[in-house]
């Protein structure tokens, strides 16, 4: 979202330096039972990075939209505070790159901002292209559909469309999350280009990328109360208890889990076991296997077979065609060749496609995946789905609620939850249905390192009881520590399989 004008909000001329900030903030949502935020006060110079760490569901993309004006101006919830000042101008990139938009092609929503600018239409076209190059995008033809993107490449359009704007202070929500290695470099590069001058806030998991160019940090505990606030090193070096306790991501957490307990018997688990699946039945094969969005061909398998007990991670660059593969697997697009899923020739009626029995999918957007108005209800489907009795759902639903670090409160909406909160949502939601075969569309995305692990966790674990797991990754360490092969899809192509 980009804004030319924001509201200035109760400040003294005193405060001149001041770009952004507030003063004993407090924040309650509607059917929460807590307080969040607790009197926080902070106060944010022109022309500082700051970046806001917390876990999950800590209240950092609401702390963003009150820091911007979107709540209370746009989103109202409610709130006090003694003091605010909103910024004059701002950009903002939203963690869901769906909920950015308000045109449905490229060339239409980046005119948007520069008609705002009053820029002459002839120079429009040289800006776009200008904006979305230093972003890693670049089309023949600008009039394309924003809906044919990769989320990444929504992402980076967002991104694209902020830079237009140049804005005073800029409002960053995890702009790499959906981001492969490259284009997550490429990103911070143009970021740190483009807005060394600016006022940036952000939240953002992939700290490694950015530690060594932010200014400050913020830290924030679970109810979003403050828990340190400085330098990066000093916040690193002093607050490490409360990023263990948290598990919150800190430049040698995943270093560390290696040489944890926990993966030490995860590795002794896999040993005794056999890593390798290839002694394990076929449990699906694809020859000559073709996925269409439209009337082109999106995505093309030659030959490929999968074993249970599988932990298959499909990786490649944004728009290589890694969540079509999984949309083909679960027959939600339409397919051609052979597909053949334990003995099963798929589509078992070609004119009517559904997910094939014993497959269940997350999808890369999590509302998606909704179909209920409680958390009990969006849990007890797939359970009784797999067989489970309603007087003995109840039970289950907490402790499912309790692993995956998600509210109590069974009567709750899904859609009341952060966005990371309903990603472990969605990826419960498929596991409780006990499927045989996962396909997972990078279910560890906006995540912070406790619940990312535990995910992973909970997934190899699955995959010891006889579970096979097709998962798009854009993070190596996943590739690299727990999956059994890599499929490497590039241009529409499944290009190479490696054992690992």
């Amino acid at each position: 979202m980009a804004m030319a004008n924001g509201r200035s909000g109760e400040v003294s001329a005193h405060d001149a330096d001041i770009c952004v900030g507030v003063e004993h903030l407090r924040l309650k949502f509607p059917g929460e039972p807590d307080i969040f935020f607790h009197h926080l006060t902070l106060h944010i110079p022109k022309g500082q990075k700051v970046l806001i760490l917390g876990p999950s569901g800590s209240g950092k993309s609401t702390l963003l939209q009150v820091l911007s004006g979107l709540i209370p101006h746009s989103i109202e919830v409610p709130m006090r505070y003694s003091r605010i000042q909103w910024p004059a101008s701002w950009g903002f990139v939203f963690q869901d790159p769906d909920t950015q938009f308000c045109m449905p092609c490229v060339d239409e929503e980046l005119a948007f901002v520069l008609e705002n600018q009053g820029v002459p239409r002839s120079e429009m076209e040289s800006r776009m292209r200008e904006a979305l190059a230093q972003v890693g995008l670049s089309f023949d033809d600008l009039h394309i559909p924003i809906q044919s993107l990769s989320q990444g490449m929504k992402q980076r359009l967002a991104l694209a469309s902020v830079l237009l704007l140049k804005p005073e202070v800029v409002f960053l929500d995890e702009p790499s999350a959906l981001l492969d290695p490259e284009g997550t470099e490429q990103i911070w590069a143009s970021i740190k280009q483009s807005l060394h001058d600016r006022t940036v806030i952000l939240v953002e998991h992939k700290i490694n990328a950015i530690v060594n160019w932010i200014d400050r940090i913020v830290l924030l505990d679970e109810q979003g109360r403050l828990i340190a606030d400085g330098h990066p090193d000093d916040v690193f070096r002093h607050h490490k208890a409360a990023f263990e306790r948290y598990g919150i991501w800190y430049p040698a957490v995943w270093d560390e889990y290696l040489a944890s307990s926990r993966w030490k018997a995860i590795r002794a688990n896999r040993e005794r076991s056999g890593l390798s699946a290839a002694d394990c039945e076929t449990v699906l094969e694809l020859e000559q296997f073709e996925a269409y969005r439209g009337k082109p061909c999106k995505l093309r398998v030659d030959k490929a077979s999968v074993n249970e007990r599988s932990w298959i991670a499909v990786t490649g660059e944004n728009g290589a065609g890694k969540s079509t593969l999984l949309l083909a697997l679960a027959q939600l697009i339409p397919t051609a060749g052979t597909y053949i899923l334990r003995g099963r020739v798929i589509p078992e009626q070609p004119k009517k496609r559904r997910v094939p029995e014993g497959v269940a999918l997350v999808f890369q957007n999590p509302e998606m995946q909704v179909v209920a108005d409680t958390l009990f209800d969006e849990l007890a489907l797939p359970l009784a789905k797999s067989g489970w009795k309603h007087d003995e759902m109840e039970g289950e639903v907490r402790r499912i609620l309790q692993y995956f670090h998600l509210p109590l409160e069974p009567g709750r909406h899904p859609y009341d939850l952060s966005l990371g909160q309903k990603r472990r949502l969605s990826v419960a939601t498929a596991m409780a249905e006990q499927a045989s075969v996962l396909l997972l569309d990078e279910p560890t995305f906006g995540q912070d390192a406790r619940n990312t692990f535990a995910i992973l966790e909970y997934l190899e674990q699955l995959r010891h009881d006889g579970k096979t797991i097709v998962m798009v990754t854009h993070d190596r360490r996943v590739v690299e520590h727990f999956a059994t092969e890599e499929w490497v899809i590039e241009n529409g192509r499944l290009k190479e399989i490696r054992k690992i």
